[in-house]
């Protein structure tokens, strides 16, 4: 199939060069006739002992023919025999002919073979890319210091079979497998190697374009139409190079192998259908039919096709002994004509120099280019009175024409085409004479640009080509040319190569005659993810803008995998852009931040799908072709429906047995004209998220549906803190090799305690990759692609052996290696220009190391995929799953005195205590106030029968010690438009109170009684009106006498209480909220002016000494409502409200200090078309009719008068008989740390406020 013909159970590896005549040895020159080409065989001492040329300079070969093409695998040199010559490098050029060679490639490179230090020790080098060849020929590069050049060679391999055509066909039908294989070779850019079509749509087309292999098939869709099963896939450049390619095309069903020169893609073709119908003749070499994807016009292809199998058949043996018919094609031999091209190969310091026609009136110079440069010079000449030259400017052929005559200046300037560095041959040609300059590109007329300005032109006689460094009057605008030429033409003639080749015409400087040496660097493409390949002669670079990767390669995400990484980098609810694989092929896709993680890591995801219907069908029956399925990851079909399970074609009224009608196991499937709908949840995590369904019933008359497919939720993330603790020096955790040949991406967390230690390291014959903490501040990447060990090192300027989580991230591609730690601290080293760029690994994966680590070591993720630490650890001893010790690195994310609770596999705030909610506890906790609204806390709640321990805690937030105060810290915000009002108030069992109220002119005043004064000591903190609707914040404490205020962000300001008056503040009872309600004693002017209608608005993350009344308020509230049916004891907590409250952060108070802006934080996105689920209640009290208000007043008082007596007996009666409930979470307040996780789940979702709590106060 590939061509080769081996004798069974022997290996490649003959040797091929030994048996041969001194004949078929030739070299550029010989030092003598005892170091003729004929001696420089392998081990044999014969003349002088080898090959020496005449010169040792880099214009020195040796060449051998083989005497027919053989298969070559391995080659290898000695020294000149018991002598100080030998050749230290050297390049390795193969041919057919004994012409157009071509240089040995390996790792992207034209490969440079490294040689002999000594006369007598040979080294042999395997041949990683096999060739296929007649002629060899060694370039030496270096030599000995001590001498000169000296070879004796060895070839190795075996021989090769092959047979010759250009065109033949054969009958195929109905196919299911096909296995193609064939060898060509052409000069051609563009032609159709094998072209097949068949009535019904289907079609497989090989052909070359612009010098690249193109393959299309088709094997038909029923769906929509033949047009949705096309699939195209290009693979090689630079393919008209007149070598040997081959070829082989391995299908069976959708799955094909594409291979060209032991380069496969593996891909599926499209559509529905498996097999390939074909009902015409299969072409080779040509398309006679009109080929339904590619049209006319199509060239044929033009050059050598050998060893053509096709499903086992010898298609060339079959025409070459007519089985075939063959009689439609013309211009088909069984030989392969060689074609006469010569090409000329530049770097940057060659040039070519040609003699022409001296002192002639026309300029007319042609020749063809190719090359990867936007610029360069093609030709100089000086002209008897000026300069002509052409140059590539931007990708665009430029002329400049300079002519001096009789003190007079005469210019051209010329430019034609566009992005001529793809690579490609173009032609050009130049023709100017008196008053006339014409540039044509390609041949092409629309191409060709004229110029008629005055021209007087007489020749100088000599062109340089690809380069001209000599000083001259007007020098060319470029230097050098990096590239490839031939077909040159010079005043009409074409140049004579193989003369200036002997040294008899012309001159040359660093050039390669016979030899375009021309690489694309962009084939493979080494940019992933969509990123864009760029390339010069010498590099390449990967633009990989709006791909949402980054690095040389575009390897790396930009993005974090989950919403639980962003939660630790700080970031709050919103919308983020994550990607669950790193720089896996999944691709970053946009998510709400309420969920926290992606299906490869959650612990639970869901979707929820729905199809309504009206005569539609959904999967008719469990034993029938369905009409609809839905596509999840991985691209693969599913039959079932949300409800049901996979391979179980249900929906779920067919589970529950509750269908429409019975013999259906969906509501749709029973076709009836009423509206009916099947939905449900899909849970299996390796089949979501859900990417495309197809309905297939709706084309009917009457037929209706309406498909509903809901967002993907998941919760959890597995991956962020799968962990593993190593305990002794020995242990460590051993994985499957690591595969990173061009590509590796290494990221993970570590903590330790310990010096030194290595993280893990994979090895292999001489590769290796290996990461380790070297010392208490420095990281180590180290690896070896078998160019010599490479290491980056990262320096902290803190100890990293502090028992804190720190993060690596290391790289390496063929660009380049970047390590970095913790974000902050990072190295980078670029990959060499030449060398081996494959990383080869044999060994385990050890992570932990073989040379010990001590510490943890958690979310390990390597080329996208996150390593299962806690699995592999509960079968390894000296190795632990999780690691503890969360709080150590993480608690300072817990604000607002939230207090950090350790987890297996995390932590969590525990907001608990605190006025704040959320997952750092940052989230104000607040709430709308009607008129009349109260919130009541109880200091010293009554002890009643039947109360529960867990009650118990709840209602002593104070200990009995904290009952007479010496010192307050009062913390709230609040808005309103409504003045004056109670904010806050807390009483006592004696005449003792603390209050704050806004005055009737909006103004903040704070009022103290402790005893020892007639009157209570008041502050007024502010003139200015406070009831403006805006959020104002007040943070006050007391100490003995000294009080301290701050209001919003002003400074803070300190009173002190005169001496007279006591500092205890005694037997504290109970704390008011936006209405005093009290049977004990009150300050009367705040019953007189304050306490009516009420505090009208908003208060948010209410604390007095540790407690947060209004917080416990509203999570009571809560609770109730989940527990209706459950019956409190009495007393079962100190918070109650009375009247209308509903949580809400309209009274949070604004931020001092601005968030990161979003031009800076790299994760935020803009919120141009984003809908916040903020739950802002509107306050509105001047919106109110002033007639109304009169009406209402009157209304009002008579309702008042009559229901005073009634509110006074209920108050009475229930004076010691309220019922509290509370949303905390039992027992919180004494084992929190205990089951931190039992108290989270009786909360609601910090992140979300139901936006069904809006209300309109009017």
């Amino acid at each position: 199939m590939s061509g080769t013909k081996r004798i069974r159970g022997k290996k490649c590896d003959e040797a091929l060069a030994s048996p041969l005549p001194h004949t078929a040895f030739t070299s550029s020159s010989v030092f003598s006739s005892g170091y003729a080409p004929g001696y420089a065989k392998l081990n044999r001492r014969g003349g002088a002992g080898g090959w020496s040329p005449l010169d040792s300079d880099h214009y020195q070969w040796l060449q051998v023919d083989l005497g027919s093409r053989k298969q070559v695998s391995a080659i290898a040199t000695q020294g000149r025999y018991s002598s100080s010559d030998w050749t230290t490098q050297y390049r390795l050029l193969y041919s057919d002919t004994g012409r157009n060679w071509k240089p040995y490639h390996q790792d992207g490179n034209i490969w440079a073979f490294s040689g002999n230090s000594n006369s007598e020790s040979a080294v042999r080098h395997e041949l990683q890319q096999g060739i296929v060849a007649r002629f060899l020929r060694l370039i030496p590069l270096d030599w000995s210091e001590e001498g000169r050049i000296g070879l004796r060679i060895e070839v190795y391999g075996c021989s090769y079979c092959d047979v010759r055509c250009l065109l033949t066909q054969v009958k195929k039908m109905k196919i299911i497998k096909d296995v193609i294989a064939l060898r060509f070779k052409t000069s051609e850019s563009e032609g159709v190697i094998l072209h097949g079509e068949g009535q019904q749509g289907d079609y497989i087309t090989l052909e070359l374009r612009k010098a690249k292999l193109l393959l299309q098939i088709n094997l038909g869709s029923y769906l929509y139409g033949s047009s949705l099963g096309h699939t195209s896939v290009t693979t090689g450049s630079l393919l008209d190079d007149n070598h040997w390619h081959s070829v082989v095309i391995e299908r069976y069903r959708r799955n094909v192998n594409f291979t060209l020169d032991r380069h496969t893609q593996h891909f599926r073709t499209n559509g529905e259908f498996d097999h390939l119908d074909l009902d015409y003749e299969l072409s080779f070499g040509g398309m006679p039919y009109s080929g339904k994807p590619v049209g006319g016009g199509r060239k044929n292809f033009k050059g050598c096709m050998e060893s053509i199998n096709y499903n086992g058949d010898n298609i060339t043996d079959l025409a070459r002994r007519k089985k075939l018919d063959t009689s439609s094609f013309r211009n088909l031999s069984f030989t392969c004509v060689e074609t006469h091209t010569f090409p000329v190969f530049f770097n940057a310091t060659s040039f070519l120099q040609l003699p022409g026609r001296a002192n002639h009136n026309t300029v007319s110079v042609g020749f063809q280019f190719r090359t990867w440069n936007p610029h360069g010079l093609l030709l100089f000449s000086n002209l008897d009175d000026g300069t002509l030259e052409i140059s590539l400017e931007e990708g665009k052929v430029a002329v400049h024409i300079n002519v001096t005559k009789a003190a007079k200046n005469y210019r051209v300037d010329l430019s034609s085409g566009s992005g001529l560095n793809d690579g490609q041959w173009h032609a050009i040609r130049l023709v100017a004479k008196e008053n006339f300059a014409m540039l044509t590109i390609d041949g092409e007329e629309v191409s060709a640009v004229r110029s008629v300005s005055p021209l007087s032109i007489t020749t100088g006689g000599t062109y340089h080509l690809g380069g001209y460094f000599q000083q001259t009057l007007f020098p060319p605008t470029q230097r050098s040319f990096q590239g490839c030429m031939q077909a040159i033409l010079v005043d009409d003639q074409p140049a004579d190569l193989h003369a200036v080749e002997k040294g008899t015409v012309g001159a040359f400087e660093n050039v390669s005659l016979d030899m375009c040496a021309i690489i694309d660097r962009c084939m493979p493409n080494h940019c992933e993810h969509g990123g864009r390949c760029k390339q010069t002669w010498d590099s390449f670079s990967c633009t990989c803008d709006g791909t949402g990767y980054t690095g040389a390669t575009c390897h790396t995400s930009i993005y974090e995998p989950s919403c639980e990484a962003y939660k630790h980098l700080g970031k709050s609810s919103d919308a983020y852009w994550i990607d669950p694989d790193g720089s896996g092929p999944l691709g970053p896709f946009k998510v709400n931040c309420n969920m926290t993680a992606i299906t490869t890591s959650a612990e639970y995801c869901e979707q929820q799908i729905a199809y309504s219907c009206r005569m539609s069908r959904l999967l008719n029956t469990p034993d029938g072709t369905p009409y609809t399925w839905w596509v999840g990851r991985g691209n693969e079909k599913h039959f079932y429906w949300g409800g049901s399970g996979p391979g179980i074609q249900k929906c779920a009224c067919g589970i529950d047995r509750n269908c429409t009608d019975p013999k259906y196991d969906c509501n749709c499937d029973a076709d009836v004209k009423q509206w009916r709908e099947d939905s449900g949840l899909l849970v299996y995590q390796e089949h979501l998220p859900v990417s495309q369904v197809v309905v297939g019933d709706t084309n009917r008359s009457g037929s209706e549906a309406k498909l509903t497919v809901g967002p993907l939720r998941c919760q959890g993330d597995n991956n962020y803190w799968n962990a593993a603790s190593f305990t002794t020096p020995s242990s460590y955790l051993h994985f499957a090799t690591f595969q990173g040949e061009t590509s590796a991406d290494i990221s993970f967390y570590f903590k330790t305690s310990a010096a030194y230690g290595v993280f893990l390291e994979n090895l292999g014959n001489t590769d290796f990759i290996r990461l380790e903490l070297k010392s208490p501040k420095v990281v180590s990447f180290s690896f070896d692609v078998g160019n010599g060990p490479v290491e980056l090192t990262v320096h902290s300027a803190t100890s990293l052996n502090d028992d804190q989580w720190h993060r690596v991230m290391a790289e390496r591609n063929v660009k380049e290696a970047v390590l970095q730690l913790d974000q902050t601290y990072r190295t980078s080293r670029l990959a060499p220009a030449q060398g081996h760029t494959r990383l080869e690994l044999f060994s385990q994966l050890y992570v932990g190391g073989q040379r010990g680590f001590l510490g943890c070591i958690r979310a390990l993720r390597m080329n996208g995929i996150t390593l299962d630490l806690e699995e592999r650890a509960k079968v390894t001893p000296g190795v632990k799953p999780g690691c503890q010790g969360h709080c150590n690195s993480f608690g300072m994310y817990c604000r607002n005195g939230g207090k950090c609770v350790e987890r297996y596999n995390g932590y969590l705030c525990d907001c608990t205590a605190t006025a704040y909610d959320g997952p750092f506890c940052t989230r104000d906790v607040g709430g709308f106030f009607e008129a009349g609204t109260l919130v009541k806390y109880n200091f010293l709640p009554e002890a009643v029968v039947g109360a529960s321990k867990d009650t118990k805690v709840l209602t002593h937030q104070l200990t009995p010690h904290e009952v007479n105060l010496t010192k307050e810290d009062v913390a709230f915000s609040f808005s309103t438009s409504s003045a004056p009002a109670v904010l806050m108030y807390v009483s006592s069992k004696t005449q003792d109170y603390l209050a704050v109220v806004l005055r009737q002119n909006g103004s903040l005043q704070v009022r103290y009684n402790l005893g020892g004064l007639r009157e209570p000591f008041t502050i007024d903190v502010d003139q200015r009106n406070l009831a403006n609707g805006q959020p104002h914040s007040i943070n006050m404490s007391r100490h003995d006498r000294r009080i301290t205020i701050q209001l919003d962000h002003y400074p803070a300001v300190s009173y002190n209480l005169p001496e007279a008056s006591d500092t205890q503040f005694n037997l504290v009872k109970t704390l008011f909220l936006g209405k005093v309600y009290e049977t004990g004693h009150i300050d009367p002017v705040i019953i007189e002016h304050y306490n009516t209608p009420g505090f009208i608005g908003c208060l948010s993350r209410v604390e007095f000494n540790g407690i947060a009344p209004l917080k416990s308020a509203l999570r009571t509230a809560v609770k109730s409502q989940a527990t209706p049916t459950e019956k409190q004891p009495a007393a079962a907590s100190p918070a109650s409200y009375q009247g209308k409250l509903v949580e809400s952060n309209c009274g949070a108070s604004p931020l001092t200090i601005p968030p990161m802006s979003a031009a800076t934080d790299p994760w935020h996105l803009d919120k141009t078309d984003a809908v916040f689920p903020f739950n802002e209640e509107r306050v509105i009290p001047d919106g109110v009719n002033r007639d109304s208000a009169i009406i209402g007043g009157i209304i009002a008082v008579v309702i008042f008068t009559i229901l005073c007596t009634l509110v006074f007996l209920i108050r009475y009666m229930f004076r010691h008989k309220g019922t509290y409930h509370t949303n905390e979470a039992k027992g919180s307040g004494e084992s929190a740390a205990e089951s931190a996780d039992t108290a989270i789940i009786g909360t609601d979702n910090p992140e979300t406020i139901d936006e069904s709590k809006k209300e309109w106060f009017i």
